[in-house]
């Protein structure tokens, strides 16, 4: 039940492409143009004031549509607010502007690689991989093309599609680390899923092996549409794309995933269950199901940038609806004070070991419960959103919280209050 939560890999390879779209200077006055320096559209962009810079820059290229500099200080300028757009992870409207880059410079492959970038981001599958498909003919085997026509592949389901374009781009940089990891990652995964079998239900796909009974793989997907009712409802967001839902034999979930052994499951862009042998749809699977694809919700409105004990806490409300064992761990903690730090549960739970593990959990759990109970769906939903746009914990918390007056450390210390109320500390 971890939710491993990929950011928008290999970011640290889109910063020479923007440098070289920068690269198209905003060289001169304009002729129209005011003498007033701040208002130029170079100091514009500098002070951050995009779209004011973008609307003379349109202007003084629709006068002068031949003048070479005004169309490179134009494309210049989509190509800075494509990457502000990136940044604030809005990935139709950079991939928009980067769009009306490539427009006045078809030739500048930066453009459509960043294009392909931002239409992969925003899970817009089948148009990034046509641009990327398009800029790896006009650019050749460049590395960064490859990486990212790889990851449309793989979160498309075509392991073997990734492999193919990985293993073109090591050819080129055996030491690059990303393509590495990820064609590692890949062929780990390869070995067992390419004989299984797999089914289709609305908003997801699933794959199971041969100790998976199709019934049950079916009940599964079942759950997993009432989950994505409820859940949605809940968060108020829905995802547009089909989730991938892997059932695994324990040991061959160890072997793809390398997770620890308390893990029931997780989730990576991919749900990914140990359930191989299992003949029946039990009350701890169905909880099971709700938590990981809460996983989902989450990813999708925070883009990776969500503390642990937000995220778990969230999954681990839904799934006690439909399991709910004793909080044993916590009720512990609550009677003698020994809590854990919500500092310290920010970053992954991987690296617990099971006891540790067990009040993580549950003092997660205990948390977002309050915040519910206490401010409602509407405030947790506030904090996500928050957090997709970058924010820290402690900022996404204070901003969404600000009409109570309270905090991040406000909100800890109402739960604590909370907590001794009910366990009589």
């Amino acid at each position: 039940m971890i939710g491993l939560l990929r950011r928008l890999p290999g970011r640290a390879a889109i910063a020479p492409l923007f440098l070289l779209l920068l690269a198209l200077p905003l060289s001169r006055p304009f002729a129209g143009e005011s003498p007033v320096v701040n208002d130029s559209p170079s100091e514009l962009i500098h002070r951050g004031e995009y779209e004011k810079a973008l609307h003379q820059l349109q202007r003084e290229f629709s006068l002068f549509p031949y003048d070479e500099t005004a169309r490179r200080n134009l494309a210049a300028a989509y190509g800075a607010i494509g990457n502000r757009h990136l940044e604030r992870r809005e990935f139709d409207e950079a991939a928009e502007s980067f769009g009306h880059g490539l427009d006045l410079y078809p030739d500048q492959h930066e453009f459509a690689i960043l294009r392909g970038i931002a239409l992969y981001s925003g899970k817009r599958y089948d148009e990034a991989a046509i641009v990327l498909e398009q800029a790896r003919q006009a650019a050749g085997e460049n590395v960064v093309i490859l990486f990212y026509l790889g990851l449309v592949r793989y979160d498309s389901g075509d392991l073997a599609g990734a492999l193919e374009v990985w293993d073109a781009a090591l050819a080129r940089d055996p030491g690059n680390r990303a393509v590495l990891e990820m064609a590692d990652k890949a062929r780990r995964e390869s070995a067992v899923e390419s004989p299984m079998k797999k089914g289709y239900r609305s908003m997801f796909v699933i794959s199971y092996d041969g100790e998976t009974q199709s019934d049950l793989a079916d009940a599964v997907l079942q759950v997993l549409e009432s989950a994505y009712n409820r859940i949605g409802a809940d968060l108020g967001h829905y995802p547009s794309v089909r989730v991938p839902v892997i059932l695994y034999t324990r040991k061959d979930y160890r072997s793809v995933t390398d997770s620890p052994e308390w893990s029931g499951g997780l989730y990576d862009g991919k749900v990914r269950l140990p359930i191989g042998g299992a003949v029946e749809l039990t009350p701890i699977l169905r909880g099971v199901l709700f938590h990981e694809y809460t996983h989902v919700v989450v990813r999708e409105l925070t883009g990776g940038n969500c503390p642990s004990w937000l995220n778990e806490g969230l999954a681990e409300v839904a799934g006690r609806r439909e399991y709910d064992p004793p909080l044993a761990a916590l009720e512990a903690a609550a009677k003698s004070g020994a809590y854990l730090h919500f500092a310290d549960l920010e970053k992954s739970l991987a690296s617990l070991k099971a006891r540790d593990a067990r009040l993580a959990y549950q003092q997660s759990y205990a948390m977002v419960r309050f915040m519910i109970s206490a401010y409602g769906w509407h405030k947790v939903r506030d904090v996500l959103v928050n957090l997709g746009t970058g924010m820290t914990t402690e900022a996404a918390i204070a901003a969404a919280f600000a009409d109570y007056g309270l905090d991040y450390r406000g909100i800890v210390q109402e739960w604590r209050a909370t907590m001794a109320k009910e366990y009589g500390r």
